[in-house]
């Protein structure tokens, strides 16, 4: 890619991958030399129109990006007869047939994507006793009579109480005009959900059928910022349906929450344009898995929902601005109860949402519901709970005290940021392993059953080919080079090494490790010192909240350890300790407990009692603000060292060798950006350590 410094910016979302092309390069083109999958089934000859692509427009200040229409060349005598013959979007293009003119924004389709990203959030099996917001109820109404001039709603109503014993009913508007016509064609038996949330609350009819009616659904759904994932419940047996997920299409106006703040205060319209996008993904979420399981949407009466606070404010409508600077004030930290119809959620029309309470500015509804999965209050050992997102949520507590903070670890644990990293999709290695003689790599892709050291591995992995590093695969290459000594436990690259390993390489004033050459049209793919420095803040930022809580726990050790959400599930524990990103502790109490976001959102579903039981629990945790912590700054600058400065790894050392300590000089790697003296506080840390 011979590109100048002043060449138009092109920016692929979601993948995050970017680069500068010259004046008149197809999209297409820039696409694939970035390592960009876009289908093109015709050979650019602008026929088969699998090569769609949408330009964003606005101002991606984190980017330092201002994209526009204008940027991108008109529609050329072959876009102009593909929509003649097969018909093109407005604001969708052809790649093949686009010419870069100017900075961009380029989103890919996910419905034109084959290799789409695996989005890897399951749903847990843990048996959840039923007590649903929601019950069905057939009765059979008395005929109209002369003599007694009762209405049909009210005879309806009589009948309700008499048989279940539902007082002071509210019937939902819609339903009004249509009751004669229901009760009629139902030959007088019908069948009505009820929706009584608390027990004080008036019993509400929102839906009513003729007959006999037995099916009865309900949606929970955790909005992450990298991906939604959804499961569809049965309500009368408690049954998960079926489960899907997507990657969260507000991703191409910013990858993490701060630059997705800043768009909607830089944009007039950007909060709008990313609460539609999402109440579309979740509508469509919903066509999905209703088509999976064999149920009409119009059966779905309830629906749970739980996420971050930028994307539970976004998804309600709510502009965010007040969460991007201290003191960070949420519009609504209690539970919300609103109706599917007044956000647009395709579903019942009389279908209710709820929404679990938020913990703080930066802790949200998503925290709550892992919180009510894992039930740290629920016990006398101290658990640790840790989401790693774009934004890691941290819960430390027992059934004494529960605390909790947010830290911003970015995007670079799911690839974003980093050289070679991509999201989790076929093709994306997922688990390395280093020989700290040899320095050769072996790898694992995903989509191939092989590694790439085992017989059949170059023949497997064709179809997919090797694109890049998903976020597991990243912790473990950066644990792999510090345990085979690679990499200092300052993180800088030992360029001694290249004498040793060709595999070492340098790369400007740094070096870098190469983990795969790439065959014909596959990018090459290396770990560069940037990348290292990448994740090496993210996990200090981890740690350092962690940390933070235990000081005000006032503990030294925890005793268990819980990785929720998608990406914690593919996490190794093992190198996740000698990373630094979590604390010391034995690696059998370490374990991944998958979405137990969307767990905690389906508990809530199905019990409203769990919905009283977590609104208790979030008023009594405490929420630390780490910005306002003076200490947060050192026990940061610590956690930058692998595995920490200062803090012995005691049980690690049980499992895991531990390469002997070495400092990097700076002639071994020219430029690599770390101070030639240390601080005096840095000396007394590695003097306590040591």
């Amino acid at each position: 890619m011979n590109a100048s410094p002043t060449d138009p910016l092109v920016l692929f979302m979601p993948s995050g991958k970017r680069g500068r092309f010259p004046v008149g390069t197809p999209v297409l083109d820039a696409a694939r030399q970035l390592g960009v999958y876009i289908e093109s089934v015709c050979g650019g000859r602008a026929t088969c129109g699998r090569c769609q692509v949408e330009v964003q427009e606005g101002n991606f200040a984190k980017h330092k990006i201002v994209s526009s229409n204008d940027h991108i060349s008109p529609r050329g005598p072959k876009e102009e007869r593909y929509d003649r013959v097969r018909g093109l979007p407005e604001y969708r293009r052809l790649s093949c047939s686009s010419l870069i003119l100017g900075d961009l924004v380029i989103d890919v389709p996910q419905d034109t994507v084959v290799n789409a990203q695996v989005v890897r959030k399951a749903a847990s099996d843990r048996v959840i006793e039923r007590d649903p917001a929601i019950q069905l109820c057939y009765v059979e109404v008395d005929e109209p009579d002369m003599h007694k001039p009762l209405g049909d709603l009210d005879r309806l109503k009589v009948m309700l109480g008499k048989d279940w014993g539902f007082d002071n009913l509210l019937v939902s508007q819609h339903l009004i005009p249509d009751v004669q016509k229901i009760l009629r064609k139902g030959n007088w038996g019908v069948t009505a959900a009820i929706h009584r949330d608390l027990e004080a609350s008036r019993p509400n009819i929102v839906a009513l059928w003729p007959g006999l009616h037995n099916e009865a659904y309900g949606i929970a759904c955790d909005i992450g910022s990298t991906t939604i994932a959804m499961h569809l419940v049965s309500l009368l047996s408690g049954r998960i349906v079926a489960s899907s997920g997507a990657s969260n299409p507000q991703i191409r106006f910013g990858e993490d929450l701060m630059s997705r703040v800043s768009y909607v205060m830089m944009n007039p319209d950007g909060r709008e344009a990313m609460t539609k996008a999402v109440r579309d993904a979740i509508s469509d979420l919903i066509v999905k898995v209703c088509a999976e399981g064999g149920v009409d949407p119009d059966n779905i009466l309830d629906a749970v929902f739980v996420g971050n606070p930028i994307m539970h404010h976004l998804f309600l409508g709510i502009d965010p601005t007040e969460l991007g600077q201290a003191p960070f004030a949420l519009a609504v930290s209690g539970a919300v109860h609103t109706w599917a119809r007044d956000i647009g959620i395709k579903m019942n029309y009389g279908a209710r949402i709820y929404m679990l309470p938020c913990i703080a500015g930066h802790v949200g509804a998503d925290a709550a519901g892992a919180t009510l999965s894992e039930g740290p209050y629920r016990q006398d050992r101290m658990m640790l709970l840790v989401d790693v997102g774009t934004n890691a949520e941290i819960v430390l507590g027992n059934r004494q005290r529960v605390v909790a903070a947010s830290s911003p670890t970015g995007p670079a644990f799911e690839g974003a940021e980093i050289s070679s990293g991509q999201r989790a999709a076929p093709g994306a290695i997922e688990r390395i392993r280093i020989d700290p003689e040899t320095l050769e790599p072996r790898y694992k892709v995903i989509g191939t059953e092989q590694w790439s050291d085992e017989p059949g591995f170059d023949e497997a992995s064709w179809k997919t080919g090797v694109t890049g590093i998903c976020g597991s695969a990243i912790i473990e290459v950066v644990a792999e080079m510090y345990l085979s000594g690679i990499i200092s436990e300052d993180g800088v690259i030992d360029g001694s090494l290249a004498a040793r390993s060709p595999r070492i390489i340098q790369n400007g004033r740094t070096w870098s490790y190469l983990l795969r050459e790439g065959r014909q049209g596959e990018p090459r793919i290396t770990v560069t010192q940037n990348d290292i420095r990448a994740i090496q803040l993210a996990k200090a930022a981890l740690y350092a909240g962690v940390k933070l809580l235990m000081e005000k726990q006032g503990v030294e050790t925890v005793d268990t350890i819980r990785f929720a959400g998608a990406f914690g599930s593919f996490i190794d524990p093992k190198y996740a300790m000698v990373l630094g990103l979590i604390p010391d502790c034995d690696l059998s109490e370490v374990k991944a407990v998958g979405n137990a976001a969307g767990t905690g959102a389906m508990m809530a579903l199905l019990n409203r009692n769990h919905r009283r039981e977590i609104e208790r629990e979030v008023a009594r945790i405490e929420k630390i603000e780490t910005a306002l912590e003076p200490h947060f700054q050192q026990l940061f600058i610590d956690a930058m060292a692998l595995p920490n400065k200062v803090d012995p790894f005691p049980k690690l050392s049980e499992q895991v060798k531990l390469p002997p300590r070495k400092t990097v000089s700076a002639d071994g790697v020219a430029g690599d950006g770390t101070p030639r003296r240390r601080s005096r506080e840095d000396r007394a840390a590695r003097r306590a350590r040591d």
